[in-house]
C-alpha cells in the first residue's frame, strides 16, 4: 500500500465514520433537525461516534498535508511509502477503540495509537524538509 492509497483510505475512513454517526442519529428517535453538534444529546455510543468523527476530521489535514507533499516531491514517497500503512492502521485502530470504550485502559491504548501517528508525521516532516 503506497502513500496515495493511504490518503484515499483515510478519506474513505472518515466517510465511514460519518455514516456511523448518521446511523446513530437516525436511530436515536430524535428529530433530525434538533441534534447538538457535540453529540451530548445522544447515547454514550453516539457521543463517542461524534468525537471519533471529529477526531478523524481534525487529524486528516495533518496526514494528508504531509503525505501529499511527499507525493508531489519526487524524492518524498520513499520516506512515507514504507510506513504509510502503519499510520492508517493506527488511525483506524484509534477510531475503533474510541467507539468501543472510554475506560482508562482503552483511553491509554487510544493515546498510544495517536502518539504513533504523531511520531510518524513528525518523522516524515523532518525527512521531507531535511
Amino acid at each position: 500500500m503506497d502513500t496515495i492509497q493511504v490518503v484515499v483510505y483515510l478519506v474513505l475512513w472518515a466517510i465511514v465514520c460519518s455514516f456511523i454517526l448518521v446511523g446513530v442519529r437516525v436511530t436515536s428517535g430524535k428529530e433530525l433537525n434538533t441534534f447538538r453538534n457535540d453529540g451530548s444529546d445522544l447515547s454514550a455510543f453516539g457521543l463517542r461516534a461524534t468525537r471519533a468523527l471529529g477526531n478523524n476530521l481534525e487529524n486528516l489535514a495533518l496526514a494528508v498535508g504531509i503525505m501529499l507533499v511527499a507525493v508531489v516531491t519526487a524524492e518524498g514517497t520513499p520516506v512515507t511509502d514504507s510506513l504509510a500503512k502503519y499510520y492508517l492502521y493506527c488511525r483506524v485502530g484509534q477510531t475503533i477503540v474510541h467507539l468501543i470504550s472510554t475506560s482508562v485502559p482503552m483511553v491509554l491504548l487510544r493515546a498510544t495509537l495517536f502518539s504513533v501517528q504523531l511520531v510518524l508525521l513528525a518523522y516524515w516532516g523532518w525527512n521531507l524538509i531535511g
